[in-house]
C-alpha cells in the first residue's frame, strides 16, 4: 500500500486528496495543514466582510471530520511541515498546539502551500489597525475590529483583485474609502484605457482613488492611522487593508533543495513534478507556462490551482497527464462593473518588443449585454488582441452584466487554438433577455475580420491624444464628428468638425483627401459606416476612433467630472438657509428624457430650491453637468447609488454659459461664454414618416431642455403630424377632400419610412418604445409645447395640401416662410427632416 503526504489543505491540497481517494481506495493519504481550517472559500472572504455572505460557516467548504468520514483521509490541522528530507522521503512535522515534532514518511509528496500576502518593511506596518485578508483568521480579526470599533473610514493599499473586492465590500459596509495604488492603474491584467472605466466608476461611487503613489510610513494617531505617502500627502483613516501582492510559500521547498525560479516559485515539469520526481507541486507556489507567449511565469489563481492538483493526483495514481499552461483567465467585481481578462494584454506585448500594426492588432468595441430593445441592456466594452494570422492573443471586457460569459467564451476558443474567425462563426444561444442575434463575441470576430481585410482601421484614444499634442500631426488630420446636431450640443471632441453621417456623401468636398480623417460617433457604428463611405470615395487614410465618444469621455472622465465644482458649491452654501427639496425619479427614461424632465420641473421651482434626480442612464451624470453649465443652474451633488445616478440641482446661482466648447459644441467668444446672439434652433419638418417626425421632436426637446429657443416649421407631408386624429367637419373643395382622405390623419396614423411591413413594423416600433420607456410621439409633442417649442404650420403648404386650421391640433401657429427665415436668422442650428 502506497502513501502520499500532502502539505497544504486549502484549494490545491484538498482537491488532490479527494481525487487521490477516488482513484485509489487503498492508498494511505495524510494531509497536513498548519492553520485551523481546510478547504475554505478564500475567494469569498471579502464578501463576508461586506455582509454579502452572511454566514461564516458557508465559507467552510469541508472539515477534517468530513474528509475523514467521506474520503478516509487523515487530516491534521495545526500541524506544520517544518522540513522535508527528499533523500529519505521524510517530512518533519511540528504540532503547533503542543510544540512537539515528529516524522512522517511518504512514497509521494504534494506541496500545495500556496502563497502569502506581501508585507514590505514600511515603518508602522504592524500596527493594530492594519490588516491583511488571506484566511479565516484574518477575516475574523477584521470582523471583530469592525463590530467593536465601528470604523467610519478605511484605506486599501493595492488595487489588485483582493484590494478592489475589499474596497467594494468596505464601501458596502458604509465606510468612506481611499484606495492607494503605486502603479498608474488598478487591475493590472487590464490595459490602462480599460482600467479608466473602473477608475471612473470608483470615483462615481465616492472612492478617493490615489494612483502612482505609495505609502512611506504608517503612524498611530489616537484612534486612527495616519499614512504618509511618497508624494508628501497624508491620509488619516480608521483602518487599513494591505493588498500589495503575494509571494509563494516556498521556504520548505527551498530548504529541501528543490529548484526555484527567481521569484521563489517551484519549478515543475509538464507532469507537475519538481526537480525531485516523487515530489509534486501545485497552486500559487509553482511556476507555470503562459499559454499564449510560452514564457514561464506565476499565475496565482484558484482555477488553475484546482486543475493542477487534479493532475498531480492522477499522475501519482499512474497516469501521465500533462499540464499545458495557463491563460490567466480572471474576473472581478468592482463596484458597479465587472472586469475580466484572458491571455496577454497590450502592455505585455509592447514590453516584449511587439509593434502594433505589424505584430498584432487590437479592436475595442461597445456592445450591449443583451438585445438593446429588451429592458435592462447594459453596455459592454470589449478589447480583443490578435496577430496578423488571426490567432487570439488576449481579451479584456468591462461592463455591468454579461461580462463573465463572454470572457469565458473567448478563453474557451483560445484554449482550443481557435482564431478570431472562429469567434465570428460561433453559434451561441440567443433570446432577447440573454444576448443578441449577433453576440458581442461574434461582433468581436466580425470586427477583427474587417481589420485584417483592410476594411477598417482604428485609432485608440491614447493615439488621438498623441496626435492632438503634436502640432505637425494635428495639422495633418481632420477629426470628423458624424453624430446628429442634438448629440453635438452635449459633447464634441475638441478640434472636430461636424458632418452628420446622413450628409456625408453630399458634403465630402469639405474634407481633405490628403489628410488623415478620424471619424467618430457615440459608440463606433456610424463612424465605421462613414469610414467605408470615405475609403470607397478616394480617401486613403481613414481611422475610426475606437469606442466613440462614450469611451472617450470615460477615458477623460477627470476632465468632465463634477467633484471639484460640487465640493466648492457645497462649501459656499453650508451657511445658507435650506430651501425646499423636490424629488424626481427618471429611472428607465432614456436620453434626452431625464434632461427634459429636469427642465420641466425646474421651470416651476423658485430660485435656490433644490431638485434631487434619480436616473438609470449612466451618461446622465455627464450630460446634466453640461446642461447646468449651459442653463445657469448649479449641480450641487452627483453620486452613483447602485445602478442609479443621483444628482442634486439647485435652481439658478450658476454662471450661465460657462461650459467648455468641447462639451457643448457651441461657438465660444473670447471671454469664454457661448455666443448668445444666435442660440436658437430651427427644424423644418418636411417628411411625414413616423421615425423622422420622432427624430425631429427628440432633437427639439433636447434643445429646449438646454434652454434654447426652438421653432419647428411643418411643411407638405410633415403637416400630417399636426392633424387632429378625429375627423373634423369642414367645407372643402372636392380635391382638397380627396387629399385629406389619402393622407394619414394625425400621429397615430403615421408609418415608418422603412420596414413598415404593412403596419407591423410600425406597431413593433411603438411596442419597443413602450418597453424601453421612450416617450411616444404624442408625449414628445406635448413635452415640446410645454417647453415653449413653437410649432408652426406653413400656410402655403396647407393651402396646397387642402388642410385647414380647424383640422390642426391646438397650439399650432400659422405662418409663412418669412416667419421661419426670421427665426433661422437667430439660430445657429438649422435642420431639414
Amino acid at each position: 500500500m502506497s502513501k502520499t503526504v500532502i502539505i497544504g489543505g486549502v484549494a490545491g491540497g484538498a482537491t488532490a486528496a479527494a481525487r487521490l481517494r477516488r482513484r485509489d481506495e487503498s492508498m494511505e493519504i495524510v494531509m497536513l495543514e498548519k492553520g485551523e481550517y481546510i478547504s475554505f472559500a478564500n475567494c469569498g472572504l471579502p464578501y463576508y466582510i461586506g455582509d454579502v455572505i452572511h454566514s461564516r460557516e458557508s465559507l467552510l467548504l469541508q472539515t477534517p471530520e468530513g474528509m475523514k468520514k467521506k474520503f478516509n483521509i487523515d487530516v491534521r490541522i495545526c500541524q506544520e511541515a517544518a522540513a522535508v528530507r527528499p533523500e529519505e522521503n521524510i517530512v518533519t512535522v511540528r504540532n503547533l498546539k503542543t510544540g512537539e515534532t515528529y516524522e512522517e514518511s511518504y512514497d509521494n509528496l504534494i506541496i500545495a502551500t500556496g502563497s502569502s500576502p506581501l508585507k514590505p518593511g514600511i515603518p508602522g506596518i504592524d500596527g493594530s489597525r492594519i490588516f491583511t485578508i488571506w484566511n479565516i483568521a484574518d477575516t475574523d480579526r477584521i470582523k471583530e475590529f469592525m463590530e467593536k470599533e465601528k470604523p467610519e473610514s478605511a484605506a486599501v493599499i493595492g488595487g489588485g483583485f483582493i484590494g478592489l473586492e475589499m474596497a467594494e465590500n468596505l464601501h458596502r459596509a458604509g465606510l468612506s474609502l481611499s484606495v492607494i495604488e503605486m502603479q498608474k492603474q488598478v487591475m493590472a491584467p487590464l490595459d490602462y484605457e480599460m482600467a479608466q472605466l473602473l477608475h471612473e466608476n470608483m470615483e462615481m461611487n465616492g472612492v478617493e482613488l490615489i494612483l502612482e503613489d505609495g505609502v512611506k510610513q504608517f503612524c498611530q494617531k489616537e484612534n486612527q492611522v495616519e499614512l504618509l505617502l511618497a508624494s508628501g500627502k497624508t491620509i488619516r483613516t480608521d483602518m487599513v487593508i494591505l493588498s500589495i501582492g503575494v509571494r509563494p510559500n516556498s521556504r520548505l521547498a527551498s530548504e529541501a533543495g528543490l529548484a526555484l525560479n527567481a521569484r521563489g516559485g517551484i519549478l515543475v515539469n509538464e507532469f507537475l513534478q519538481t526537480s525531485v520526481p516523487n515530489i509534486y507541486a501545485a497552486g500559487d507556489v509553482i511556476e507555470v507556462e503562459q499559454l499564449v507567449s510560452g514564457e514561464r511565469t506565476m499565475i496565482p489563481l484558484a482555477g488553475p490551482a484546482n486543475k493542477q492538483a487534479r493532475i498531480c493526483a492522477d499522475n501519482i495514481a499512474g497516469d501521465r497527464k500533462r499540464y499545458k499552461g495557463s491563460l490567466g483567465t480572471s474576473a472581478a467585481q468592482c463596484f458597479d462593473l465587472t472586469a475580466a481578462a484572458v491571455g496577454l494584454n497590450e502592455k505585455a506585448l509592447l514590453a516584449s518588443g511587439k509593434i502594433k500594426g505589424r505584430d498584432y492588432h487590437t479592436i475595442l468595441i461597445q456592445q450591449k449585454s443583451h438585445a438593446g430593445y429588451y429592458p435592462g441592456a447594459y453596455p459592454l466594452t470589449l478589447k480583443l488582441l490578435f496577430d496578423p494570422d488571426s490567432r487570439i492573443l488576449g481579451a479584456q471586457i468591462v461592463g455591468q452584466e454579461g461580462v463573465d460569459k463572454r470572457i469565458d467564451t473567448i478563453a474557451s476558443v483560445m484554449r482550443l487554438s481557435g482564431t478570431t474567425d472562429d469567434l465570428a462563426k460561433l453559434e451561441l444561444a440567443y433570446a432577447p433577455p440573454f444576448s443578441s442575434a449577433k453576440d458581442p463575441v461574434n461582433m468581436a470576430g466580425f470586427t477583427a475580420e474587417n481589420v485584417r481585410k483592410g476594411l477598417v482601421s482604428f485609432l485608440g484614444v491614447q493615439e488621438l491624444e498623441s496626435i492632438q499634442a503634436d502640432e505637425k500631426k494635428r495639422d495633418d488630420c481632420q477629426i470628423l464628428d458624424v453624430t446628429e446636431a442634438a448629440e453635438r450640443l452635449v459633447f464634441a471632441v475638441p478640434g472636430s468638425m461636424h458632418i452628420p453621417l446622413g450628409e456625408l456623401r453630399e458634403r465630402m468636398e469639405e474634407l481633405d483627401p490628403g489628410k488623415l480623417i478620424i471619424p467618430y460617433c457615440s459608440v463606433g457604428v456610424r463612424s465605421y459606416n462613414a469610414a467605408r463611405i470615405l475609403m470607397q470615395s478616394g480617401f486613403k487614410r481613414v481611422k475610426v476612433l475606437e469606442g466613440g465618444t462614450t469611451f472617450y469621455k470615460s477615458y477623460h472622465y477627470k476632465n468632465y467630472r463634477m467633484a471639484e465644482a460640487v465640493e466648492k458649491t457645497m462649501r459656499e452654501r453650508n451657511d445658507k438657509q435650506e430651501k425646499r427639496v423636490l424629488e424626481l425619479d427618471c429611472s428607465g427614461l432614456q436620453c434626452p428624457g431625464p434632461i427634459m424632465k429636469v427642465n420641466e420641473t425646474l421651470r416651476d421651482m423658485e430660485e435656490g430650491e433644490r431638485l434631487c434626480v434619480a436616473a438609470t442612464d449612466l451618461g446622465f451624470a455627464r450630460d446634466i453637468s453640461a446642461w447646468c453649465s449651459r442653463t445657469g443652474n448649479t449641480l450641487a451633488a452627483s453620486e452613483k447609488d447602485g445602478k442609479q445616478i443621483r444628482v442634486t440641482i439647485e435652481k439658478g446661482n450658476g454662471e450661465k454659459g460657462s461650459g467648455k466648447a468641447a462639451e457643448t459644441g457651441c461657438s465660444v467668444r473670447e471671454d469664454g461664454n457661448p455666443a448668445a446672439e444666435r442660440e436658437g434652433k430651427t427644424i423644418i419638418v418636411f417628411d411625414g414618416d413616423l421615425d423622422k417626425v420622432l427624430a425631429a421632436f427628440i432633437i427639439a426637446n433636447g434643445a429646449a431642455a438646454m434652454g434654447r429657443p426652438v421653432t419647428m416649421f411643418f411643411t407638405f407631408w410633415g403637416l400630417n403630424a399636426l392633424r387632429r386624429p378625429d375627423k373634423v367637419k369642414v367645407k372643402k373643395p372636392f380635391l382638397d377632400r380627396m387629399f385629406g382622405m389619402m393622407m394619414p390623419r394625425g400621429t397615430g396614423k403615421l408609418k415608418l419610412s422603412n420596414m413598415n411591413m404593412g403596419g407591423m413594423g410600425t406597431r413593433l416600433m411603438k411596442k419597443v418604445m413602450r418597453d424601453k420607456n421612450v416617450s411616444s410621439l404624442e408625449e414628445l409633442m406635448k413635452q415640446a409645447m410645454a417647453q415653449g417649442v413653437r410649432l408652426v404650420a406653413c400656410t402655403m403648404s396647407m393651402d396646397v395640401m387642402g388642410i385647414t386650421k380647424e383640422e390642426l391640433i391646438d397650439g399650432v401657429e400659422l405662418a409663412g416662410v418669412a416667419s421661419y427665415l426670421g427665426d433661422a436668422e437667430l439660430s445657429n442650428v438649422n435642420l431639414f427632416v
